[in-house]
């Protein structure tokens, strides 16, 4: 064995691996293999979804669902075929067909064309002391997606990615355990993808070739392989699969999807509103103003400063007068006040809401206000508490709660000094009667204690689902905005996610385009990077970019840490602030576009921000493609991310392709080279791209929209416009319209149909005007009937 100067050598302990298939019997969507001491169940819940059980002992657990929307016998029944041979068991549904060898029990699956895909190894399925995995094959030209929070590149092939969530603070390509764990992916190779969720709360990991090449495998601290086989064979039909099994996204307000401003901190009131003031006098669009930790009274969780907040609901009146949301941190760090008179603390003692050792005694950490006590949020009754206190904040106005230290993160000791990050210990007791976010609804395996050992990677999202409830209860008549560092999957249904602490960086606005694309690609839509970077200062070129970058962004975010520069748009100068103003502007001006896009991701979990190989799976040269990144389908960015540099190349894949600026005609597969001064992000989209927009506005809802205008490529394409009131929750009762939009060529013409619009709500009166990019535009006054119009 190689030998490493100063290490013992170490002899890890052997895998056992499963036996050969005993009996096979099977009942209604369940099919059982006896294999011994062990047993293996698959169940067929969809065509293309089948979840695998692997028991080392043949004893299942009771089993939790707190990622998985739907128990296995809430699906709908679904055919299929099971076939013995001597060899083999075959299950076949209508699109794959899963053969299970009776020797060693391996499983493969396979499409229609016969093409294999999860393909166990010859390790199969194994277990030792403390851990059970699964080995897989890695196909020739296989590429790895999603994963959840990562660094680095997009494709994950040959790295290993723990699922453990981690204030990861200075973070960079390297990093591997991160704020969010979402223990899902998705392999993708021409003419076939299939994506995978190992259903482990535990401390898990993926190794994608880097200890074995051409093997995967996955492994949890858990006592039983516990996983999902999602066939593809395109990452669309993976993702609207998986979200169908986790949960899809909740519409947010339409201010969320404006300009938020943040920094740790804005400090008091009065900084506050000099703050809103500069936006407004300055044209500078903005929703959405955040206030760190310091408006709180000493780091106390729903309380307010008395010396620099003393008027807080006139303040956030006074912004809402001007158009601006508030939102408010709140972290799970409860300062430990005994006879302190904190309404927070005194609540959670008097019913033993915080966590507790296995001996009983309270655990506390360090956190901002010194030693603290954690609510546990994994019991109902605690979560119920915890949402209801959110009632102090929305009475006066707040619109949005950001969730942060949430993985939890905690100090041994007070911050000032130099200590050690800790979590709860593993044995503390969490949860208990009624615990788990159920997917059978009213399962009593749902209602027992957890250790911290199962639930670490739950509490940023339980905490987050609290905030949720919390706000919906309270808010009732209004959609509200959450947002959380730390998740597991299945968060989108809470809150929108940001990446944590990031720099001031050129690599960490280069590596935000992957970060953000591949938690779109595992189910999470509604994400943001702090634009700018927080820690560390932003030069005037770098912020100038970023904001480029940051207008495709689905959570438009600035934020910027205590001790460093000042980030606003105007602090850089002139020729910066004309930039970020353009690309603020241009932002609010695309809202119909992305509103839809939104209206997609909660209706069939599709990412906002793409990857182009979710839109050309079936071309190679858009598998390691991470710097250039769909909004929707219609529109492609190729941002700059390197100091200096006014030219890059840009692949645009199979198709026309124009140029926004310049309306320049390009057919693909072709790279061209394309010129990008300071002032200009390079911009594409394809032939037949049909883009509403709206008349710049300093936010939101500054005016009822009086014109829509919808600006057309020529081609051959359909569109759907999604609207509603953009406030309310009145969408979940059908109250919102979709306008059918076509575009098409008849012999010399482009022909533009729009056919009458549907639903029950009826837009403002408003001018339409069609564009025909780089040939005319029509107008009409928008009547909400049919049209069509020729150019």
């Amino acid at each position: 064995m190689p030998q490493y100067f100063g290490k013992l050598p170490t002899t890890n302990q052997a895998w056992t691996t499963v036996s050969n298939v005993k009996a096979v019997s099977w009942e209604n969507n369940i099919v059982n293999f006896d294999c011994g001491d062990s047993r293996l169940i698959i169940s067929i819940l969809t065509p293309n979804l089948i979840r695998v059980r692997f028991a080392p002992t043949g004893e299942f657990m009771p089993r939790r669902s707190w990622a998985v929307t739907l128990d296995d016998a809430e699906w709908a029944i679904t055919p299929f075929a099971v076939r013995e041979t001597e060899a083999t068991i075959e299950i076949e549904t209508t699109q794959i067909r899963v053969c299970v060898q009776r020797e060693k029990c391996r499983i493969a699956c396979f499409d229609k064309a016969n093409r294999p895909f999860a393909q166990d190894a010859d390790m199969g399925m194994g277990w030792r002391m403390g851990a059970v995995a699964g080995w897989k094959e890695i196909a020739a030209d296989e590429h790895f997606y999603g994963f959840g929070e990562r660094t680095g590149f997009l494709d994950k092939l040959s790295e290993v990615k723990t699922n453990w969530t981690t204030d990861a603070l200075d973070y960079d390509s390297l990093t591997d355990e991160m704020y969010q764990a979402i223990p899902f992916f998705m392999a993708l190779r021409p003419q076939v993808s299939y994506g995978i969720f190992f259903n482990t709360t535990f401390w898990s990991q993926f190794d994608i070739g880097a200890e074995q090449p051409g093997i995967w495998k996955m492994e949890t601290r858990g006592g039983e392989l516990d996983y999902y086989i999602i066939y593809g064979p395109e990452p669309a039909q993976i993702l609207e699969t998986y979200t169908q099994l986790t949960g899809r996204m909740p519409l947010p307000p339409k201010w969320a999807l404006g300009y938020h401003q943040c920094r740790w901190s804005y400090e008091s009131e009065s900084v506050v509103r000099e703050l809103a003031k500069e936006f407004r006098q300055r044209r500078i669009p903005c929703d959405v103003i955040h206030l760190d930790i310091d408006y709180m009274r000493g780091y106390r969780v729903f309380t307010w400063s008395p010396q620099r907040f003393a008027n807080a609901a006139k303040l956030i009146s006074d912004l809402a007068k001007d158009g601006f949301k508030t939102v408010t941190i709140i972290d799970p760090g409860v300062k430990y006040e005994p006879e302190g008179n904190y309404h927070v603390f005194d609540q959670g003692i008097e019913n033993d809401y915080f966590v507790r050792k296995a001996d009983g005694t309270l655990f506390h950490g360090y956190v901002w206000p010194e030693k603290a006590v954690f609510p546990d949020f994994l019991r109902p009754d605690v979560s119920n508490w915890w949402a209801d206190l959110h009632k102090s904040l929305t009475d006066i106005g707040v619109a949005g709660i950001w969730n942060d230290m949430n993985e939890p993160a905690i100090n041994d000791r007070p911050f000032g000094d130099d200590g050690e990050k800790i979590w709860f210990p593993l044995d503390a007791p969490q949860g208990g009667r009624g615990a788990g976010e159920q997917g059978s609804r009213g399962a009593e395996e749902n209602l027992s204690t957890s250790t911290h050992t199962e639930v670490h990677n739950l509490y940023g999202l339980m905490m987050a689902k609290a905030s949720y409830e919390g706000l919906q209860r309270h808010r009732s008549s209004q959609r509200s905005f959450v947002l959380t560092r730390s998740g597991y999957a299945g968060v989108q249904r809470w809150s929108s996610v940001w990446m944590g602490d990031n720099q001031s960086l050129w690599e960490h606005l280069e590596m935000s385009l992957p970060m953000l694309c591949n938690m779109g690609l595992s189910g999470v839509g509604f994400v943001g990077c702090d634009i700018g970077g927080f820690a560390g200062n932003a030069t005037a070129e770098l912020f100038a970019r970023w904001m480029q970058v940051g207008m495709l962004y689905p959570l438009m975010r600035g934020h910027s840490a205590m001790s460093t520069a000042r980030h606003e748009p105007w602090v850089f100068g002139d020729r910066v602030e004309n930039i970020c103003r353009e690309y603020i502007n241009l932002r609010y001006q695309l809202l119909p576009y992305i509103y839809s896009l939104f209206w997609e991701a909660a209706t069939t979990g599709a990412p906002i921000l793409r990857p182009l190989l979710y839109h050309f799976p079936n071309d190679p040269k858009t598998y390691s493609l991470y710097d250039q990144v769909l909004l929707g389908a219609s529109l492609m960015a190729a941002p700059i991310y390197r100091p200096g540099v006014e030219h890059r190349a840009v692949y645009l894949p199979a198709g026309t392709w124009y140029d926004w600026w310049s309306g320049d005609r390009y057919e693909g597969p072709i790279h061209i080279l394309a010129h990008a001064p300071l002032e200009r992000m390079p911009l594409y989209v394809r032939s037949g791209a049909i883009v509403p927009m709206q008349p710049v506005r300093q936010y939101v809802d500054e005016s009822p929209l009086d014109q829509i205008r919808l600006r057309i490529w020529p081609g051959n394409n359909e569109y759907q416009l999604f609207e509603d009131d953009g406030q309310t929750s009145k969408y979940q009762d059908n109250n919102y319209s979709i306008t059918n939009i076509r575009v098409f060529t008849q012999a010399s013409q482009t022909v533009v149909e729009i056919a009458a619009r549907v639903g029950k709500w009826t837009p403002p009166t408003r001018e339409a005007i069609v564009e025909l990019v780089g040939v005319g535009e029509q107008r009409f006054q928008d009547d909400g009937k049919q049209h069509s119009l020729q150019f």
